[in-house]
């Protein structure tokens, strides 16, 4: 008996008490009907005993950029199951049912944010993001910077802010493409002030959304595609040495503020984040934009002991800027000859989090050395980085 049930608005109630027992929240009446708003973009699976929600998965059907280009993303959020029912093996069936789920509608990969690393891990997903905090004396900002243009604070504004936002976020591998309900619900909920950073022609290049509170400038966002955009966002966050002492943000792994200021020594935190997976190899592989490599083939064997269809050995054929995969063999091919990895080492090489000869070097992928070279010639080095949450 298939004790997987979906979940509609009806179930809102058990959904909801579920969540705060599980997360350790209370909800108000007001934020309550919030996030029922936002479940309803939501496909929701409960684990059912006799008739009784025991556990539950919420999917959310979302976009991502890896490349520039836009990849049908499935983000796993709010799974949970009452203390009693623990440990019975209901979230792995509820797992194996998403990813069948999301393979069918052609969500190519997922994220999650893990409550542990090695139980999502025993699942074909692996640490992809990690989340980068600056927490900086007002002091060390305060300089001329000899920006072009000004700052405008803002009530809204969405259009202007999406538009700054998606040419950024086509810089990093993973970031969401963001819907307009995703902005209102996600992005601009709460009491955010909001700041839009103009050039000299009167163009949007940066934003920053931030709020001052018990002297800490605490940044939600800052986005700029610009090193004057850049430039002018810092002095706004300068200008408020009257009202606050620091602030605090998130930025890139790859960020390069600290070259930037006269004294770089602050506080910096860096923590593992968000997860990812390759839901579907094959079609993953066929709309990843790889680097034109000339004329060349390689074989990649990987092992997807959880979604055991994605395992088997591909075919990547090279000619000029096209590249044409095949799905030769199905299966475990043992020591057939090519590059061998994990899905999880797959999603970390193909998302940029790590290159293929870094894993060589850790025992972590392993096979035909020209070939791990090859494959790392012509994967992209993009930045992978997450400013959202789900």
């Amino acid at each position: 008996m298939n004790k997987i049930k979906t979940l509609t608005d009806k179930d809102f109630d058990k959904i909801f008490l579920l969540s705060q027992y599980a997360f350790q929240y209370d909800l108000s009446e007001e934020a309550l009907l919030k996030k029922q708003e936002e479940a309803k973009r939501h496909t929701i699976w409960g684990w059912m005993e006799d008739d009784q929600l025991v556990a539950k998965l919420h999917l959310i059907p979302l976009s991502c950029y890896i490349n520039g280009k836009a990849f049908e993303m499935g983000g796993i959020s709010s799974i949970a199951t009452w203390p009693e029912y623990r440990r019975q093996g209901s979230v792995k069936h509820l797992l194996h049912h998403a990813l069948k789920h999301m393979k069918e509608q052609g969500e190519v990969v997922s994220f999650l944010h893990p409550f542990s690393f090695s139980f999502y891990r025993k699942y074909g997903w692996e640490h992809i993001f990690s989340e980068k905090k600056y927490t900086i004396p007002l002091e060390n900002l305060k300089r001329k910077w000899g920006a072009d243009g000004y700052i405008q604070r803002v009530d809204s504004e969405i259009s202007i802010l999406h538009k700054v936002y998606t040419e950024y976020a086509k810089q990093f591998n993973g970031t969401l493409v963001r819907d307009e309900k995703w902005w209102e619900q996600r992005v601009l909920k709460g009491d955010w002030h909001k700041a839009i950073a103009y050039d000299g022609n009167d163009q949007a290049e940066g934003y920053i959304i931030y709020k001052v509170k018990e002297e800490k400038v605490t940044v939600h966002e800052l986005v700029y595609n610009s090193l004057n955009a850049q430039k002018l966002l810092i002095q706004f966050m300068a200008n408020h040495d009257s009202m606050a002492d620091t602030v605090e943000m998130v930025v890139p792994e790859n960020d390069n503020l600290p070259l930037l200021i006269d004294e770089p020594r602050f506080d910096q935190k860096t923590e593992p984040f968000f997860m990812a997976r390759i839901v579907d190899v094959l079609e993953f592989l066929k709309q990843y934009a790889f680097h034109d490599g000339g004329e060349q083939s390689l074989s990649l064997h990987v092992v997807d002991s959880f979604l055991p269809e994605n395992s088997g050995v591909y075919q990547l054929r090279q000619i000029g800027s096209e590249t044409a995969v095949n799905h030769l063999f199905y299966g475990d091919q043992g020591d057939h000859e090519g590059i061998h990895c994990t899905i999880q080492y797959l999603t970390s090489m193909l998302l940029g989090y790590k290159r293929p000869m870094e894993l060589y070097h850790l025992g972590l992928v392993r096979g035909n050395y020209e070939q791990i070279e090859q494959l790392d010639s012509i994967i992209p080095k993009q930045q992978t980085f997450f400013p959202d949450f789900f």
